[in-house]
């Protein structure tokens, strides 16, 4: 019974990261009516797309701990809560203040999905098992996404008579059935949420998290695998463009990656056991390099070549990243809410200035080239981190369930 209950709350989990997904490329595929609605420009939907991103820098760390605190059957519902308020506020929006304020909420549900769901699993499943269930639930924002690509044009609009308001809150509307199955799978927590003493400041775990070397190397880690695959993954249609291609084969090309990765989370996390993770993370990054720069070359195999290495990368960097953070001595299940609120909180800085960082390359260099060597250099500096993490880890066995506090009373 057990057993069954867990892959449910996978399940769960999975609905949730889904509808991440949705809320995430929602406005996309709607922008050319948004923009005359409500009287916007270019550069003003580029800021409203991104207004979340900047509030979930700042918002990662505490949801992760308010994840610990409250535990994750009540964080990830509030979560699905603040999603669905973001999808019904968007719908409401008469000015781009508006729309971008409705859209900066999701930067506050957003976090406690991202980093709960990864705590979910940690509490839930154990050992190559629990490699797995990351691969399953980290394939949920690309389902999500490509849901909300397809469908908003070829079947919602439609649906609601050209209404883009009704459509964005559609997804809101999903959000918030996600979070009610979420509720009814996750069942009671057999013990409550342990609640540090009134004495310790807010922020320790997060400090004692940070004392840890492994932790602080993982985070820079993040940084650089949040350029790659956000910096490469929003560029890659008009990378593709710039071959020559036209609007259709580039869209048709750039799924190649979504696809290679949605198979790689579901199968290389299950390879990264205890004494392969840090090989496998090696090959992840070789696989990074080979795919951008076989993307250098940009016609025929090598593209296609190209596109398969980096969906490979793509689809397992992330999820291998945080099972090794989860899994040092020293943080365990119990503070899983807060290492993950930590780590996408850093991360986030590379999701953020990758996608930048490549424009203004192109803008200086008039091509992808330049753009292309520095996903190449920063795979390869990756690689390198991977001997001192090694070292860090110290050949421990992964902490299962163990806290700092744990660790200090068993020395």
């Amino acid at each position: 019974m057990l057993a069954v209950g867990r892959w449910w709350k996978l399940a769960g989990v999975w609905l949730l990261y889904t509808a991440f997904g949705m809320h995430l490329a929602s406005l996309a595929p709607l922008v050319a009516v948004i923009e005359p609605d409500l009287g916007m420009s270019h550069a003003a939907m580029g800021a409203v797309l991104g207004a979340w991103q900047f509030v979930y820098i700042f918002a990662a760390i505490p949801c992760g701990l308010l994840l610990d605190r409250l535990g994750t059957r009540s964080a990830l519902f509030i979560g699905a809560l603040l999603m669905a308020a973001s999808g019904l506020a968007r719908g409401l929006a008469q000015d781009p203040g508006q729309l971008a304020l409705a859209v900066a909420l999701f930067g506050l549900g957003g976090p406690l999905i991202s980093a709960g769901a990864p705590k979910v699993v940690a509490e839930a499943f154990r050992g190559a098992q629990r490699g797995l269930a990351m691969g399953v639930y980290i394939t949920g924002p690309g389902v999500g996404a490509i849901l909300s690509l397809t469908l908003s044009n070829a079947l919602l609009m439609p649906l609601f008579d050209g209404n883009w308001r009704l459509v964005v809150q559609f997804w809101g509307g999903i959000s918030l059935a996600a979070g009610l199955f979420w509720l009814v799978v996750a069942g009671e927590p057999r013990v409550r949420p342990v609640r540090e003493p009134a004495a310790g400041p807010f922020y320790r775990d997060v400090t004692e998290l940070l004392s840890l070397p492994a932790v602080r190397l993982l985070l820079a880690m993040s940084i650089g695998v949040f350029v790659i695959n956000h910096g490469l993954g929003n560029w890659l249609p008009e990378l593709l463009r710039a071959t020559g291609m036209d609007l259709a084969q580039a869209s048709l090309l750039a799924t190649v990656p979504v696809a290679v990765a949605i198979l790689s989370a579901l199968t290389v996390p299950r390879l990264a056991t205890d004494q392969r993770r840090t090989r496998v993370l090696a090959a992840l990054f070789l696989c990074s390099a080979l795919g951008s720069g076989l993307l250098l070359g940009g016609q025929g195999l090598a593209l296609i070549g190209g596109l398969v290495f980096a969906g490979i990368a793509w689809g397992a960097m992330m999820t291998i990243l945080i099972l090794t953070m989860v899994e040092i001595p020293g943080v365990g299940a119990r503070r899983a809410g807060t290492a993950g609120g930590l780590f996408f909180s850093v991360a986030e800085i590379g999701g953020v200035g990758g996608p930048v960082l490549l424009g203004l390359l192109y803008d200086r260099s008039g091509g992808f080239a330049s753009s292309l060597w520095l996903l190449v250099l920063i795979a390869l500096l990756l690689m390198v981190a991977v001997a001192p993490l090694r070292r860090y880890l110290g050949g421990q066995a992964p902490c299962k369930h163990r806290t700092l506090d744990e660790d200090r009373t068993s020395s």
